[in-house]
C-alpha cells in the first residue's frame, strides 16, 4: 500500500523507519523509528501497541492530531534535541510547539527544558525579571516587535493550556501594563502575527478577573511606595543633613507623585528611584541614602515574593518545585 496522494511526505523522513506518523488535518507524513518514540513516551509506546489498519512498506501507520509544524518540531527534538532561543517571535512559537506536544505526550526531559527556558524571560525570581527588563531596554528592534518578541497574552494563554504556573505571576505583571480594553480587542501588533503554532489571543473571563486584581494591586503598591515609603520618610539615624534630607524626600514624593502613570512598571520604577536617589550627593546625606536603597529593595522583594498569592497560586518556592521537575506534566 502506499501513501494517499493527498498526503504530503515531510521531514524527518528515515528510509530504515519502521513506523509512519501522519498527521489528521493538512495530511502531513513523517517517516520513524518506532522504538526512539517509544524510548521517550509511554503514550507513544501505548498507542503504537493498538493495532492499526494500515500499513505502507511494512511500516504501521498512525493518524495524529496534531498540526504538521508542532508534530515536525517535537519529532526533530526527539533526535537531535531541542533548541530554545529568543531572538525573534518564532523562537516562541517552536517553543510552543515543544511545550505543547511535550506535555501532551508525556515527555518529561522536553517539557523541563521548555519551561526552564521560559523561565528565563518570565522568571520566577527579582533577580531574572532584573535582567529581563535590562535586556529588554537594550535589545534590538526585530520585524517591528520589541523584545521578549511575543505578547505575554500568548505566554498567558501557552501556560494556562500547557498547565504550566511558575510562570503566570510573571506574565500577569507584565500583562497589567496593558489596558484591559486593549487586551479585549486584540489588535496588539504582536497579537496579529499569524503562526500554525500561536496560541489564543484572547484573554478568558477567569483571567480577566487576575488581570484585574494585579493590575489595581500594581497602582496600590505604587502609590504607598511614594506616598509611604517616599513621603513620610525622615532622616535616618545618623544623618549628617538633618532636615535637608525630609526635604529632599517630601520633594522627591512630590515629584513621583506627579511624574508615575498608570503603565508604570512598579518593580522597575522602584529600582530607578533608588539609583537616583543615590546619585543625589547634594541632596541627601551618605546614611540617607543607603537606608533608603535597603528600603527599596525590600520593598521590591515583599512585592515580589507576594505576587503569586495575589493570583490564588502558592508560593514561588512551591512552583518551582512543580514546574521544575522533571517529572512534571
Amino acid at each position: 500500500m502506499r501513501l494517499p496522494k493527498d498526503v504530503q511526505r515531510s521531514q524527518p523522513w528515515f528510509e530504515d523507519g519502521n513506523i509512519i506518523l501522519v498527521t489528521h488535518d493538512t495530511p502531513t507524513a513523517y517517516r520513524l523509528h518506532r522504538g526512539v518514540l517509544a524510548r521517550h513516551s509511554e503514550i507513544f509506546q501505548d498507542m503504537f501497541a493498538l493495532p492499526q489498519p494500515d500499513n505502507v512498506d511494512g511500516c504501521q501507520v498512525v493518524t495524529m492530531h496534531d498540526i504538521p509544524v508542532d508534530l515536525s518540531n517535537l519529532v526533530k527534538a526527539l533526535y537531535d534535541g531541542a533548541l530554545f532561543d529568543s531572538r525573534n517571535i518564532d523562537d516562541f512559537f517552536y517553543l510552543a510547539s515543544i511545550l505543547r506536544l511535550s506535555t501532551k505526550y508525556f515527555i518529561a526531559h522536553l517539557r523541563h527544558q521548555a519551561i526552564l527556558h521560559l523561565t528565563r524571560t518570565w522568571s520566577y525570581t527579582l533577580d531574572g525579571h532584573d535582567e529581563m527588563v535590562a535586556t529588554a531596554i537594550k535589545a534590538d528592534v526585530i520585524n517591528h516587535l520589541t523584545y521578549p518578541y511575543v505578547h505575554p497574552l500568548h505566554v498567558l494563554n501557552l501556560a494556562r493550556e500547557t498547565h504550566v504556573d511558575i510562570i503566570v505571576p510573571s506574565v500577569m505583571y507584565f500583562l497589567s501594563l496593558y489596558r484591559l480594553e486593549d487586551l479585549i480587542r486584540g489588535d496588539h501588533a504582536k497579537l496579529q502575527v499569524d503562526h500554525p503554532s500561536r496560541p489564543s489571543s484572547e484573554i478568558s473571563l477567569p483571567d480577566i478577573k487576575l488581570y484585574s486584581v494585579m493590575f489595581q494591586r500594581r497602582i496600590e503598591y505604587t502609590m504607598d511606595f511614594v506616598r509611604r515609603v517616599c513621603g513620610e520618610r525622615k532622616s535616618t539615624f545618623g544623618c549628617s543633613k538633618g532636615e535637608t534630607c525630609s526635604r529632599s524626600f517630601a520633594s522627591l514624593a512630590s515629584r513621583l507623585g506627579r511624574s508615575w502613570m498608570m503603565r508604570t512598571a512598579l518593580l522597575h520604577y522602584v529600582g530607578q528611584v533608588s539609583k537616583d536617589v543615590w546619585e543625589r550627593e547634594n541632596e541627601f546625606c551618605i546614611a540617607c541614602r543607603r537606608a533608603f536603597q535597603e528600603d527599596c529593595e525590600t520593598f521590591r522583594e515583599e512585592i515580589w515574593a507576594g505576587l503569586p498569592a495575589l493570583l490564588n497560586l502558592p508560593s514561588w518556592e512551591e512552583l518551582a518545585v512543580s514546574d521544575l521537575s522533571r517529572t512534571s506534566s
